[in-house]
């Protein structure tokens, strides 16, 4: 039976921590913001954060909310990860996948702001307020745009990621027997 995990959560909760340790256990990895990098370099437009959040509300309101769920559909089969998912639609889209479930990471903010600054990616605001508008701009109202708190609001399992990198692996390692459970109940 096919386990397809979701990852959203708002601005360094550590989705990509997430994704890389189920990496290491054999899923196969996609983020819907690999296909706006793909897009923007065929622009020739650098993938700033700014860059990614303009073109993605671009072709969400072009092809409908769930437009880059639906670009990465094709991709996905028994075993994979699909990060970045930042819309309702999206979500939609990849609940019509068998074995698609959605999982919130996140973490208080005064720890995603630290770490968002030692990670140093450029974009991300460098003051705690810079940072919070940022983030509140991430959480419109508007359907093609981006819907962090609507889509965490999805999520089947939410994961706190306040403390060591170990204490997410131990949550996720509990999560994975839990859908592995669950996905072998299914089968016939």
């Amino acid at each position: 039976m096919a386990i397809i995990i979701g990852l959203t959560g708002p601005n360094a909760a550590g989705k990509g921590e997430a994704a890389a340790y189920l990496s290491s256990m054999g899923f196969a990895y996609h983020s819907l913001s690999d296909v706006l990098r793909d897009e923007l370099s065929g622009r020739d437009l650098p993938p700033t954060r700014e860059n990614l959040i303009r073109l993605g509300n671009e072709l969400r309101a072009a092809h409908g909310a769930g437009a880059l769920a639906e670009r990465i559909k094709p991709l996905l089969y028994m075993r994979d990860i699909v990060d970045s998912i930042r819309n309702p639609a999206e979500v939609e889209v990849l609940r019509r996948l068998p074995g698609f479930v959605l999982v919130g990471v996140d973490a208080p903010v005064a720890i995603r702001f630290q770490r968002a600054v030692a990670r140093g990616r450029p974009g991300e605001g460098m003051t705690m307020e810079e940072f919070r508008a940022k983030e509140a701009r991430e959480n419109s109202l508007d359907v093609t745009r981006q819907q962090l708190a609507q889509t965490f609001a999805l999520a089947d399992h939410k994961v706190s990621n306040a403390g060591s990198l170990s204490d997410l692996h131990r949550k996720l390692d509990s999560l994975l027997k839990q859908l592995e459970g669950r996905s072998a109940a299914q089968r016939p």
